[in-house]
């Protein structure tokens, strides 16, 4: 859950610190305490809608792709072909402001350093250097695969719009002074259901 809280904090730019856990004993609470201390004007307008078209825009400038072929149902895939990709998501991230966080490496790269890392661990208890050893490779293994990772397990435009907009709800707003209270908790809710 503190996994959450710190989301919630970074994509409402707002502190939940100093909210007692008393206070906040359900999830509509949580929508409650969220909306008092974002202090915006209420707007109707759409974030996911304009996280679309700030991504839109953003890919246009970095890629030059055209704005006609950028949809919500376009792939990412066929946007950012597996060469250059590292690069075209970096430029992206850029001309955003913030992290999109859309590349990941293959699942069984990490299962493998994971379970040479636990290994390692165990081992460490029997043959300490070799043991330290093994957890060093392992956690620069997990480091450089973090890093070098071309894996898109968001597959269109449309998905990544989504993801954005709850992970930088005000930085995809329009108006940074406006919040949309009737949004709130289903930005929330869907903060929660994606990191569980």
């Amino acid at each position: 859950m503190s996994d959450v809280l710190v989301k919630i904090e970074k994509s409402f730019n707002i502190s939940l610190n100093d909210t007692p856990a008393n206070e906040v004993q359900n999830f509509g609470k949580l929508c409650e305490v969220v909306v008092e201390k974002v202090k915006k004007t209420n707007s109707d307008s759409c974030t996911t809608q304009q996280a679309f078209y700030k991504l839109r825009n953003a890919i246009h400038a970095s890629a030059g792709h055209d704005n006609d072929i950028i949809k919500p149902q376009t792939k990412l895939a066929d946007l950012f072909p597996r060469d250059g990709r590292i690069e075209a998501v970096a430029a992206i991230e850029e001309e955003m402001g913030f992290e999109i966080q859309l590349l990941k490496p293959k699942q069984w790269i990490v299962n493998a350093f994971t379970l040479l890392l636990v290994v390692s661990f165990v081992l460490a208890f029997y043959y300490l250097a070799i043991g330290i050893g093994g957890m060093v490779i392992a956690g620069l293994g997990l480091q450089l695969a973090g890093r070098f990772g071309k894996e898109m397990y968001i597959k269109t435009v449309g998905d990544l719009a989504e993801k954005i907009a709850r992970e930088h709800y005000l930085k995809c707003r329009r108006d940074a002074s406006t919040i949309n209270k009737n949004e709130v908790s289903e930005k929330l809710r869907q903060l929660i259901v994606s990191n569980a």
